[in-house]
């Protein structure tokens, strides 16, 4: 597995539903970390989009698609999120698997990642572990990510396909839920 830098780029369609002072995204753009869009149709076709109501689970084998095309995130308000999501239909539409957020908002809540929380994921299953923790070193909070999932994104990191990724997430969610 490699743990380069990123070969690819980061992409995030900013909806303008949250709080500017609190949004992840915004900072990742701030700090030349992420292209910020904001229309929707900017977003490279071939990318990877993160989106958790996709029916396919991010996995190592999408690692050519980032490098190609890039990574995607749709930063948006969790209340409103689904509407975005549903109108996202460019690229290769993936969900993260089971991980816990650290962000200060959802800290310990399973799935509710920041914008930043959910690139640096996505980065770090496919290996690009180095981009992810350039990524969460923008904010206070950002190692406390890595650290409290290291073991489950050491394990999604080693499957190979979407499949192997969500027999895995069944396992890790039977234990971590008991």
């Amino acid at each position: 597995m490699s743990s380069g830098k990123s070969a690819s780029r980061v992409i995030i369609f900013h909806a303008n539903q949250c709080d500017p002072s609190k949004c992840t995204g915004t900072r990742l753009g701030k700090f030349k970390k992420a292209e910020i869009v904001k229309n929707i149709r900017r977003t490279p076709r071939g990318a990877v989009v993160l989106n958790p109501v996709s029916e396919t689970a991010l996995s190592p084998a999408d690692k050519m698609f980032i490098e190609r095309s890039g990574l995607v995130a749709l930063d948006c308000s969790w209340k409103l999120a689904e509407e975005i999501f549903l109108r996202s239909r460019h690229g290769a539409q993936r969900a993260l698997p089971y991980l816990l957020a650290a962000n200060p908002i959802n800290t310990y809540k399973p799935v509710k990642l920041s914008t930043a929380e959910a690139i640096a994921a996505a980065l770090y299953i496919v290996g690009f572990i180095e981009h992810a923790e350039e990524i969460m070193a923008q904010f206070k909070w950002g190692s406390s990510f890595l650290t409290l999932n290291k073991e489950w994104l050491d394990a999604y990191a080693e499957c190979t396909s979407s499949t192997e990724v969500v027999a895995l997430q069944s396992e890790i969610m039977k234990e971590h839920t008991k």
